[in-house]
């Protein structure tokens, strides 16, 4: 497939299944873009919809070789200058990147940051995608009108025990409070979700997207997983 050219142009779709790297093995450089090159053919035979997050340095390499929508892991709130270290909202957005997560419960931010966060993503057009651990936090981060919302409790995240399983009754007040606070704002359901059980019930229960890192960088046959999640999206999207 020919490189994509105008990185600038790709946005979230939704609804769809965020494929998580983190840093699990196989998932980073040549190994992660023939991961993303799995992950995109699979959505476009099952006509379910896909996301895929890699490692920060792969983003551009997975935007060029695909055209699957690619989100980062982290972002910084910083402006263009001094910041050894620190990732740049405009070269995420350089690279190819659609959005970007911010206070993953394995990379946390203060408050303040997360609020700084959204506001810089919006000024460079990257979509701010803020993890939230219940209702409460969701409602003081829902103020600030991120594009999405990742509603995870962290103990649940490597398990599982996906809490669509688990308590579907805290994904739909979660729904209910974006949509008194920020209705604009996307909801995805993450932490523990593995099966396709699990993603059909995300969308049962009002999510707009939900996604798994472990689940599926170390299922023993990714294809077949990813097979089965697609054709439950493909299904939501109807």
């Amino acid at each position: 497939m020919p490189a994509r050219t105008d990185t600038h142009a790709v946005t979230v779709p939704y609804p769809h299944f965020e494929v998580n790297c983190k840093v699990y093995p196989g998932t980073g450089g040549e190994a992660g873009r023939a991961f993303a090159e799995l992950v995109e053919r699979v959505g476009e035979e099952t006509g379910g919809t896909f996301v895929f997050t890699p490692q920060v340095p792969d983003v551009r390499l997975v935007a060029r070789a695909t055209d699957l929508a690619v989100t980062a892991p982290a972002v910084d709130p910083v402006e263009p200058g001094r910041g050894m270290g620190r990732i740049l909202p405009e070269t995420l957005r350089a690279a190819g990147a659609a959005g970007a997560v911010v206070n993953h419960a394995e990379n946390r931010d203060t408050l303040a940051d997360v609020e700084a966060a959204i506001d810089r993503c919006r000024e460079v057009g990257l979509e701010s995608i803020v993890c939230v651990d219940s209702v409460e936090m969701g409602r003081a981060v829902g103020v600030f009108e991120p594009d999405a919302m990742v509603f995870e409790k962290p103990d649940d995240i490597a398990t599982d025990r996906a809490i669509t399983q688990t308590h579907p009754e805290r994904v739909e007040r979660f729904v209910a409070m974006r949509d008194e606070v920020c209705p604009e704002t996307k909801v995805t359901v993450g932490g523990g979700v593995a099966t396709p059980e699990d993603v059909r019930l995300a969308f049962e229960q009002g999510a707009d997207a939900t996604g798994a890192a472990s689940a599926v960088s170390l299922a023993e046959d990714r294809e077949s997983l990813l097979r089965e999640i697609g054709r439950v999206v493909a299904d939501a999207e109807r």
